[in-house]
C-alpha cells in the first residue's frame, strides 16, 4: 500500500516517496512532506538547471546552489529561473 503525505508543494494529500532520496535534515523534510509527483517535478527543473548553468555536482558551491533552489521550489513555491525556458501555456 502506498504511503501518503500532505504535500506542502501541491497543498494536497498525495503518494509519498518510497524512501529518502536526499541526505540529511533536508532529505528527511522532503521525505515527510513532499509527494512523488512534486519531487518528479523538481527533478525536471533540476536537470534543466544543471544543463543550463553547466553545474558540476563535484563542486560544493554548485551542490549548495541546487539545494537552495530545490528547497525554494518544493517548500516556498518559488520557480527557479532558467534562461530561455518558457513554460507551456495551459
Amino acid at each position: 500500500m502506498a504511503r501518503t503525505v500532505y504535500c506542502e508543494h501541491l497543498k494536497k494529500e498525495a503518494d509519498g516517496l518510497d524512501f529518502q532520496l536526499y541526505p540529511g535534515e533536508v532529505g528527511k523534510r522532503i521525505f515527510d512532506n513532499i509527494s512523488k509527483e512534486a519531487f518528479a517535478g523538481w527533478q525536471k527543473k533540476q536537470t534543466m538547471l544543471i544543463n543550463e548553468k553547466k553545474l558540476n555536482m563535484m563542486n560544493e558551491a554548485d551542490r549548495k546552489f541546487l539545494e537552495e533552489k530545490m528547497t525554494a521550489f518544493l517548500f516556498e513555491g518559488i520557480e527557479p529561473s532558467i534562461e530561455g525556458y518558457v513554460p507551456p501555456t495551459k
